[in-house]
């Protein structure tokens, strides 16, 4: 849809965080246009079809899960800003994630959207740290919700709470691996806004996916008399008395608006505005996804939803020297929500994330990138099966296997943008969400907010705050 070329507020890149802020600003009778250079919404969070199925990207788990009626809480907020019905969104719980280090998984903590059990793993495999983990917990309840604040090092706050180095980084993997763009460490600010998301809160899912949550946001912003241009992205900003003048689209035209919400990331955005690229490195990933012919519990791996592992002394979160790090990552099974009664996903999805580097990749091409994609795929399933129940007998996964496919850095570039495949975007965050320029502003990854709940509650805030207050 295309009227025109002249806008109350410009918002550029069509995901969640973006989306999130069109809604709200259109509700009060901004004239709003999203520009987005892809031809599928959604960033890092969409989906795509392959081979007549339909894969999510991203989505492992929606974060900050609360019951129906829990009141003063991120989800809470956006539904109500948003005005979106809770039942729109189909949200159904995990059933419950572990951490699992060592070798082979030999020390690990369970967690669900019951926070006590959490607290009674940690008192029971650390009884001499159960008092400074709720010493932890009151912290992050109290702690504000915006990004705000705190640039200390998590680390160094849980080691004082704490002191257990195994406990530290065991607390530290799920929440390191769900949001931070800081090698080995997170920032304070941004610990407590993922502590509570996975642990205080916690996972769910819709039952399709995604796609559920991405019909309900396109169709409220329609219904608010949004405009929405797909596959046309924005090449440049014209700067012009300290205001952003124009925005030059890919194919030329020029686009005026009174502000302007940039939701693409703090380097992005400068590479616009024609500014150097920032010297911070970021962090890459690559995943596996298998596709089964039955769920994943009938191979004998149970009802796990989601398993952070690592099999070293410390956990190691930094780019790669080469192109993957098997020792740690994630391992997420779709299947294994509270999806209800009779209602079970049509396939079994084994999904794994490691950390990449995004250099590595970056210069093969042809052959050569396909046959370094199918050996580490190998390689990555092998490191997360020594996490899970031995399969009997062995090579049935890859019987049931129907289907797979792998994305890496360079994927990530390719769909997204993001510089280096970057998924939690730049190292330091501007959680204010302000710029150089008078009427340009960010929302997003870079403004501070993380996961699904945060990248929306993050175009909200940055739309109330520089829009609809100013």
């Amino acid at each position: 849809m295309n009227s025109g070329s002249q806008y109350d507020v410009a918002i550029i890149g069509a995901g969640l965080s973006g989306l999130a802020a069109g809604i709200r600003l259109a509700h009060f009778g901004k004239r709003v246009c999203i520009f987005e250079r892809h031809n599928a919404p959604g960033g890092l969070n969409s989906f795509y079809s392959l081979g007549g199925r339909k894969y999510d990207v991203g989505l492992h788990a929606v974060t900050n899960f609360v019951p129906a009626g829990v009141k003063g809480t991120p989800l809470g907020k956006i539904l109500r800003q948003l005005r979106i019905e809770r039942d729109e969104f189909e949200l159904c719980p995990q059933k419950g994630s572990r951490v699992a280090f060592g070798p082979r998984g030999e020390t690990s903590l369970s967690f669900t959207n019951d926070f006590s059990v959490l607290e009674s793993e940690v008192a029971a495999k650390f009884p001499a740290q159960a008092d400074g983990f709720r010493k932890i917990a009151r912290y992050v309840r109290q702690a504000p919700l915006s990004g705000d604040g705190d640039s200390a090092s998590a680390r160094g706050f849980i080691r004082a709470s704490v002191g257990d180095p195994l406990l530290e980084d065991m607390l530290l993997c799920p929440l390191m691996f769900y949001g931070s763009a800081r090698e080995d460490d997170m920032d304070l600010s941004q610990f407590a806004i993922m502590f509570r998301a996975l642990y205080l809160e916690g996972f769910a899912r819709p039952f399709e996916g995604v796609r559920v949550m991405m019909r309900v946001l396109l169709e409220k912003f329609r219904q608010a008399g949004g405009e929405r241009r797909m596959k046309c992205g924005v090449s440049r900003i014209v700067a012009r008395d300290g205001r952003a003048a124009a925005l030059i689209l890919d194919s030329g035209e020029e686009i005026t608006a009174a502000q302007v919400l940039s939701s693409i990331g703090i380097a992005e955005t400068g590479a616009l505005l024609g500014e150097k690229p920032p010297t911070q490195r970021t962090l890459g990933y690559v995943e596996t996804i298998s596709v089964l012919d039955r769920a994943p519990s009938a191979l004998g791996w149970g009802d796990d939803t989601i398993v952070f592992f690592n099999d070293s002394e410390r956990f190691t979160y930094r780019d790669p020297e080469g192109q993957v790090d098997t020792r740690s990552g994630i391992i997420c099974f779709p299947n294994n929500f509270q999806y209800g009664e009779g209602r079970e996903l049509p396939e079994g999805l084994f999904r794994v994330t490691c950390l990449a580097n995004f250099e590595a990749w970056s210069g093969l091409a042809g052959e050569a990138y396909r046959a370094d994609k199918e050996r580490w795929f190998g390689a990555i399933q092998e490191s997360a099966k020594r996490f899970l129940p031995p399969l009997d007998p062995p090579g049935s996964l890859e019987r049931a296997t129907v289907a797979t496919d792998m994305f890496t850095p360079t994927t990530v570039v390719k769909y997204t943008g993001h510089a280096r495949g970057a998924i939690y975007g730049s190292p330091v965050k501007n959680p204010g969400g302000r710029t150089a320029l008078s009427n340009l502003f960010l929302c997003g990854t870079d403004q501070g907010m993380l996961g699904i709940v945060g990248s929306m509650l993050s175009g909200i805030s940055m739309a109330n705050q520089h829009i609809l207050r100013a």
